[in-house]
């Protein structure tokens, strides 16, 4: 932070779901330019609920113009899953490595030699019944986590794993086993390489940001990141490469054991409010609600835009409601709030209108535990960026910038053409020139 250009106030000011965080990093433009609007959201063609995915993306990415720019650069995507990797790479043919269902790294296509090496040298095996521990822990003080395996059930140690500091350390340390294997950075051109580090997100769905654990997650990854500069300074040289830390979302507390039967939200409930509204007004009904969008079925209604309001009213009266915003522009707030709505919302994929809950209140999962991400609060909303290397000064800019601005900046960096739909600004003000 001290050697970086460091925003301390950086806004990811649209829906903070982390399919639609992670393309908004990659294209420089909004859920409402580039159409991920959620993790999953409803089809009316289909009448079914689809996953996001690159091939639902209606943007290029950074990614993708920096690998279309010159036949001499070399652009890498290193997620923790496969959807991270392949949004962030857009439609381009980059290379892509990501863990696969036994725990291993894989990549699409032929397998190079060195990612064979990785994956021997740091065998999944040896994580089974792995203990995860503080590094600034006490002596025999027990671990934080046991990463429990049981044959009949190995998924369960997968998603216990990849929520851990130990996935993470993995994926930092193939992306610099990446770095040395292909001489990146030792060209006349530039080499692109994009980490993706999840396991904070995984983690934050288990347990929220206020977990002890989540702490942990963050020396974590403070270590890493100490490795991986320890790395790239033996590669390539200590002012042979441009770093950017970017945040792609935050996350809540979880809700109290005593609050989350009012804090943990079922959408059946706000659905039907909802209906029940509809239903006496004799107009429209309910057809889907897939958090935050609301889906209605207005079908033979001449003018939907009064159903809509009135949908949207009667969903303020759910105690858990505390603002929409519907496909007309027809919003509960007249502010900024206005604006992190109309990011958020596509008008193809959003549906009849968009909820935001109360802060800290949170999507139910039926577990009795657990957190939602998507929400328009700062908790969520607020992300750490630093630009870090020979092409930024060091300094704390405290103004406030957006998350759609990363992408252009870089694109400057690089020397190509910003993505497709970018709607974000140069930070010029960071650079050393």
């Amino acid at each position: 932070m001290y050697r970086s250009a460091h925003f301390s106030d950086c806004r990811n000011n649209a829906s903070t779901f982390p399919m639609s965080s992670v393309a908004t990093l990659a294209t420089g433009a909004w859920p409402s330019q580039h159409g991920i609007v959620a993790d999953t959201w409803f089809e009316r063609a289909a009448k079914t609920t689809v996953r996001g995915s690159s091939e639902m993306l209606l943007a290029t990415t950074l990614a993708s113009q920096s690998a279309r720019a010159a036949a001499r650069s070399r652009s890498f995507v290193v997620g923790l899953d496969s959807w991270q990797a392949d949004l962030f790479a857009g439609e381009s043919g980059i290379p892509r490595f990501f863990l696969d269902s036994r725990g291993q790294f894989t990549t699409l296509g032929e397998t190079p030699e060195w990612l064979t090496a990785h994956n021997t040298s740091s065998p999944i095996e040896n994580q089974h019944d792995a203990k995860w521990s503080s590094p600034v822990a006490r002596a025999g003080a027990p671990p934080l986590r046991t990463l429990t395996y049981d044959a009949a059930r190995p998924h369960e140690f997968l998603n216990l794993y990849k929520a851990s500091g130990l996935s993470q350390a993995d994926q930092f340390a193939l992306a610099a086993r990446l770095v040395e294997a292909n001489n990146l950075g030792k060209g006349d051109f530039y080499d692109f390489v994009t980490i993706i580090a999840g396991s904070s997100s995984r983690l934050g769905y288990e347990v929220g940001a206020a977990d002890p654990l989540m702490r942990e997650m963050g020396i974590a990854l403070d270590r890493h990141l100490a490795y991986l500069f320890g790395r790239l300074d033996a590669a390539v040289g200590e002012n042979g490469y441009n770093l950017v830390l970017a945040g792609a979302h935050g996350a809540p507390p979880a809700p109290p054991d005593s609050a989350r039967g009012r804090m943990a939200v079922t959408g059946e409930s706000v659905a039907a409010v909802v209906d029940k509204a509809l239903l006496a007004a004799g107009t429209g009904r309910v057809l889907k609600y897939v958090y935050p969008f609301l889906y209605l079925d207005t079908a033979g209604q001449r003018n939907p835009a009064p159903i809509r309001e009135l949908a949207a009213r009667a969903a303020m009266e759910h105690p858990a409601v505390a603002g929409f915003y519907t496909v007309d522009g027809y919003c509960s707030s007249h502010d900024a709030w206005a604006m992190r709505y109309g990011n958020s919302f596509h008008i193809r994929r959003s549906g009849d209108l968009m909820l935001s809950y109360r802060p800290e209140y949170v999507e139910d999962f039926g577990q009795g535990r657990g957190i939602s991400y998507g929400s328009l609060y700062n908790y969520d909303a607020r992300v750490p960026l630093c630009l870090h290397g020979p092409s930024f000064r060091p300094g704390l800019f405290e103004q406030p910038v957006e998350m759609v601005d990363i992408a252009p900046t870089l694109a400057r960096v690089l020397g190509v053409g910003t993505p497709s739909s970018s709607v974000g600004r140069v930070l010029s003000e960071a650079f050393a020139e």
